[in-house]
């Protein structure tokens, strides 16, 4: 073997251990997480089952905001994104992202709440009132209550007047008789049940179930490495799924199951609500 065979094979042997580690470990973000420690404490579980099931190394990945989820997949940082339905047709327009499977959450839709005992009877009631949404963008808070009531005949900013209202204030607000109702979803009216239980809450809209949350891929992933994470997913859910469960905040995931067969089209529902609100467009995340 000649002198620049032996330096050529000694280069190779000591870069293909770092080229094998780069193909064999994966980055994982999540939207509505912010800060590392909270990531890890929510999703450390799954990490580590993930990890497991596919034989990859996964990276918990933190990011700031939606926006710094998109920059970390333009700017190849992550590979993986796990977000939400209104999130998503967003991240989709700008990064082309890949569906890789749905996560989803069981009782997952909007509706529009009032005081059983108060004035408004029935949803056309609610015309020339003030309604409260939550966080700006929000699928079961703003978004999917402002469908529901347009599902019914009534324009958003039009028949009634809209407010972003943090959701503890807005129902205090309510209980006081300032505003007419509050867009929310089954968990909050659940909670706001608990808080007040001497008060009596009703539902006079309700819109159909939310598209789930959903786990997408940078579009350059490996196909071997995406064939890996969509299988684990397959055979492996149930582990995955406890994993997934003992973070606190996942609970919202509790009976819920993971779906291969998403398509892109199961978000014009998403899609539409963003029109419902006013906005035409998904190149940039409403209230950012």
């Amino acid at each position: 073997m000649t002198l620049r065979a032996v330096l050529a094979a000694a280069v190779l042997a000591v870069a293909s251990p770092s080229l094998a580690s780069a193909a064999d470990s994966i980055r994982l973000a999540v939207t509505d997480i912010e800060g590392l420690e909270a990531l890890q404490s929510e999703f450390g579980p799954f990490e580590a089952a993930l990890e497991k099931s596919t034989g990859l190394e996964v990276e918990l990945f933190p990011v700031g905001s939606r926006t710094a989820a998109v920059e970390a997949i333009n700017a190849g940082q992550v590979e993986f994104v796990l977000t939400g339905p209104a999130e998503y047709v967003v991240i989709k327009e700008l990064t082309d992202a890949k569906i890789v499977v749905g996560w989803q959450r069981p009782d997952y839709f909007a509706q529009v709440v009032t005081l059983a005992d108060g004035p408004i009877r029935r949803v056309q009631d609610l015309k020339g009132k003030i309604i409260s949404f939550g966080s700006v963008g929000s699928t079961s808070q703003h978004l999917g209550p402002a469908q529901a009531l347009a599902d019914v005949g009534l324009v958003y900013g039009t028949d009634y007047e809209p407010k972003i209202i943090s959701r503890n204030v807005a129902v205090e607000a309510l209980i006081r008789g300032d505003i007419a109702a509050i867009g929310m979803n089954y968990g909050h009216l659940q909670r706001a049940r608990e808080a007040y239980p001497d008060v009596a809450f009703t539902v006079v809209a309700r819109g159909r179930d939310l598209p789930n949350d959903i786990l997408v891929a940078r579009a350059d992933t490996k196909s071997e490495v995406l064939e890996k994470v969509q299988k684990a997913f397959t055979e492996d859910g149930k582990s995955l799924l406890a994993a997934v469960l003992k973070g606190e905040d996942n609970q919202k995931y509790k009976g819920g199951f993971f779906l291969a067969t998403m398509d892109d089209s199961d978000y014009d529902y998403v899609r539409a609500m963003y029109k419902t609100i006013g906005v035409d467009g998904f190149k940039t995340f409403v209230g950012d």
